[in-house]
């Protein structure tokens, strides 16, 4: 085997040499290296920056700046009381629930159940935070709203 992978050599053409710029104007690409005389391609790495309008204000420093988006800020799904009206009768409604129902999809860090349209079936819902039309509406439909917190400890 140790003569086998001592004899062993890439196959003819599988590598090209190198082309070597900028090494005297007998090499063909030599003096400006194929850049061309002045001008900005030929300065810097072949272009200009990213975002770079020649000169002119870039969009990102032309348009105003306002508000503030806070990166630390819960992610927060927002289920309607009608769209709970998918589930039967006297269902448990919890995020496995809603995300297999494609109520909830993606991340989020706490849902909320808000109270638009109506909901004629009692079914038990635990969420983060309802509001409070939700639920008057969930406990008029005969069914029990459950906090998340609230719900861990039983």
């Amino acid at each position: 085997m140790a003569d086998t992978l001592s004899k062993l050599a890439k196959p003819a053409g599988s590598t090209e040499k190198k082309i070597r710029k900028g090494r005297g104007v007998g090499s063909g690409i030599g003096k400006t290296a194929g850049r061309g005389q002045k001008g900005q391609y030929a300065r810097r790495s072949r272009g200009v920056k990213r975002g770079f309008e020649g000169g002119q204000t870039p969009l990102a420093r032309r348009l105003p700046k306002r508000g503030f988006t806070n990166k630390f800020a819960d992610k927060v799904a927002e289920v309607n009381v009608c769209q709970l009206e998918a589930f039967a009768a006297g269902a448990k409604v919890d995020e496995a629930a809603l995300r297999a129902a494609g109520l909830v999809k993606g991340a989020c860090d706490k849902i909320k159940v808000l109270g638009k349209g109506d909901l004629t079936k009692a079914v038990t819902v635990t969420a983060h935070a309802f509001s409070k039309s939700a639920q008057e509406k969930i406990a008029k439909a005969g069914g029990k709203t459950l906090l998340v917190s609230a719900a861990a400890g039983e």
